[in-house]
């Protein structure tokens, strides 16, 4: 029985053998040759997919580079129709600022022109011309012979405007007339004392004084100047001729004080430098 169960255990594991190695025998070649077949078709078949998607890939890019040369060339004619409209659009503003700028200025002379003219007529109605007329030169008799009395104030004539009066007076000093010019700019004071040009006539009243060597006379026109008119643009040389009347009278130390105030409130202007220079030569020691 032993036996017998033995030969069977051997059968058996006999038959488990063969059936592997039935199992493992390689197939056909046959088959092998139709699996490889089978393999090979399936590649081209996957080749030729991959460059059907490389054909639509590369016609899909070809029409996006069209669409954006046409999107680019769209944005580029936008932005210079843009820039366009934008430089027009400029040009028409800064027409129209300057033609503003133009009306403005022009308003603004105008104001200014009606405001003369209304401070003129102003004085003119405030004026009250003088009755008498100039009387004659005289001989003096106290005097010597030959000699004549100063010649008196012209009238001002009805309607003469402040210009007008100004203008006269200014031929006078232009002329070397400078009795004549005092007599002009101190009737131009006396009839339109709040006329525009007054600062200007005191410091002409001044120097028409200091040419006819009457430096006290100067000196009190150019104070006038200074005190009444603080802002007006002849105090720095009013200041200056001032300094140098005080130094025409045999004043150093009133000069030198005329010509500190130049330097010290008006540095930059020409008056400071012709200060400067008098102050200069007064402390420069005697020899």
């Amino acid at each position: 029985m032993k036996i017998f169960s033995r030969l069977n255990v051997r059968a058996a594991l006999v038959g488990a053998l063969l059936l592997s190695l039935l199992w493992l025998w390689p197939q056909p070649a046959g088959a092998v040759d139709r699996e490889h077949q089978q393999l090979m078709a399936d590649i081209r078949m996957l080749q030729e997919q991959s460059q059907q998607l490389q054909a639509l890939l590369g016609g899909l890019n070809d029409a996006l580079k069209a669409i954006s040369a046409k999107v680019d060339a769209k944005i580029d004619d936008q932005t210079g129709m843009t820039r366009k409209a934008f430089a027009d659009e400029k040009v028409v503003v800064d027409a129209i600022a300057g033609s503003i700028r133009e009306v403005r200025e022009k308003v603004d002379e105008t104001n200014v022109r009606l405001g003369s003219l209304s401070q003129e007529m102003e004085a003119l109605r405030l004026a009250i011309p003088p009755a008498a007329t100039s009387a004659p030169l005289t001989t003096d008799a106290t005097g010597p012979p030959g000699t004549t009395a100063p010649p008196a104030v012209a009238p001002i004539g009805p309607g003469m405007s402040p210009d007008r009066l100004f203008e006269t007076a200014w031929a006078d000093y232009t002329a070397g007339q400078y009795s004549l010019a005092i007599q002009g700019f101190s009737a131009y004071l006396s009839s339109f004392p709040k006329g525009n040009r007054a600062d200007e006539v005191l410091y002409y009243i001044g120097e028409s004084h200091s040419y006819d060597r009457k430096f006290q006379e100067a000196v009190e026109a150019y104070n006038r100047l200074i005190n009444n008119y603080p802002a007006s643009k002849f105090v720095s040389q009013a200041y200056y001729k001032r300094g140098r009347a005080y130094d025409d009278l045999g004043q150093p130390e009133s000069a030198r004080q005329s010509y500190e105030t130049v330097m010290k409130q008006f540095p930059n202007d020409p008056a400071a430098n012709l200060a400067k220079q008098s102050l200069d030569r007064l402390n420069r020691p005697a020899r």
